[in-house]
């Protein structure tokens, strides 16, 4: 495929991903991050229409955003799948942990985009996991808040975070940032909580 062709090609993708978002009555926000290196977390996650809006904001703005996963899934035939989305496979077989895995890609690279679910789940859960925040910390890169509003219909991203070390603190204010935000399903919203463990 000629650069030409390909820049048409991501062009007609965007334009097709604005005219869906607009024509469902949705509009985009954006803080830009000013760095091509960061963690990209996305909340609050109640639904399966969660993915297409954040599909559609992430061409939109071009964002080159990359997930993680099992490295079992990348045999035939999910493999094909995986490689073409550009995930990122994680060996938890290995004693190095998921934490250190992905931070090592970011020491290989000037840009990586890695987007993750703090929730885990579209179920209600007491707390949120942490994994997002000690990759983030031991990348040395920011936290990236990105939303879906169903009450107002925006779908965006928010301030960045530089995380200190002190979780507590930080997610005070991550915390503060998802306040007032609603989901699709606003029962299944999980708290924004540190495990108690």
């Amino acid at each position: 495929m000629s650069l030409a062709l390909g820049k048409q090609k991501s062009s007609l993708v965007n334009s097709i991903a604005r005219m869906i978002l607009r024509l469902s009555g949705w509009r985009t926000h954006v803080i830009p991050p000013h760095t091509s290196r960061y963690v990209l977390i996305g909340a609050p996650h109640t639904s399966n229409w969660d993915f297409v809006l954040a599909l559609a904001l992430m061409t939109v703005e071009r964002i080159p955003i990359r997930i993680m996963g099992k490295d079992s899934l990348f045999r035939w035939p999910f493999g094909v799948f995986m490689r073409a989305i550009r995930a990122i496979p994680v060996n938890r077989r290995e004693r190095t942990s998921m934490v250190d895995q992905i931070a090592t890609k970011f020491s290989e690279t000037n840009e990586l985009v890695i987007g993750i679910s703090p929730e885990g789940t579209r179920r209600k859960t007491s707390h949120w996991k942490t994994g997002f925040y000690y990759i983030a910390l031991k990348a040395k890169v920011p936290i990236v808040m990105a939303y879906l509003d169903y009450k107002n219909k925006i779908v965006g991203l928010g301030p960045s975070i530089k995380p200190t070390g002190d979780i507590k603190a930080d997610f005070v204010e991550i915390k503060d940032f998802y306040s007032g935000i609603i989901g699709k399903f606003p029962n299944k919203q999980s708290k924004i909580e540190l495990s108690e463990q």
